[in-house]
């Protein structure tokens, strides 16, 4: 066993833990308070593990899309969550994000720090199937937050169903089937007077 190896390790969990600090501008399904990043880790993983059926490819590794999801929002321990809606605070987004995954994955030994870092990078870029279905899924447990807690997100923020189709049309890049479940919940909503027309 290498100490340095262990401590490197022990640091970087300690400093993980602040993800649990993290708001987000997503409402639980009660509509009681926001959820936190790590919430939001928690659930998108276990939807990958029930909903991997759906993905576009039957052979994705399912692993490697567990672990893009559970580091892809590490990032927002030193960048805050960016709204999805919020045009102007997404301008500086990627500058923010880079420079915090350097720090955070460079805490790490090196052999995991770059794994992290490629994995993240991956993720981001939607370069392969596996990164596709992640975003997709990612994309869509706030969508289906705001669709089961009558549009909480939505009604405060104003949002429209063109807007959310415009920031979630990737998600059939990922996941043909959710994103044609996506436009009947979206329909649905603009019907029951969560969202706008």
């Amino acid at each position: 066993m290498n100490p340095n190896r262990l401590a490197q390790q022990m640091d970087f969990i300690a400093e993980i833990d602040k993800l649990k600090q993290v708001v987000r501008e997503s409402w639980l399904i009660d509509a009681s308070r926001k959820e936190t990043d790590a919430e939001h880790s928690w659930h998108i993983t276990l939807m990958v593990i029930l909903l991997r059926e759906y993905a576009n490819e039957p052979d994705i590794d399912i692993m490697k899309v567990l672990k893009m999801l559970l580091i892809h929002d590490i990032v927002e321990i030193d960048a805050g969550d960016t709204f999805i809606y919020d045009q102007d605070q997404a301008k500086d987004q990627n500058d923010r994000e880079i420079k915090a995954a350097d720090r955070l994955f460079g805490l790490l030994p090196p052999d995991q720090g770059e794994e992290f870092h490629l994995l993240w990078q991956e993720y981001e870029a939607m370069s392969t199937p596996e990164a596709k279905f992640a975003r997709a899924i990612d994309s869509f447990q706030p969508l289906l937050l705001a669709y089961l807690n009558e549009g909480c997100s939505w009604r405060i923020h104003n949002i429209s169903k063109s807007e959310v189709i415009s920031l979630k049309k990737h998600i059939p890049e990922g996941s043909k089937a959710l994103w044609n479940h996506t436009l009947t919940l979206l329909n649905q909503a603009v019907e029951k007077g969560f969202l706008k027309e």
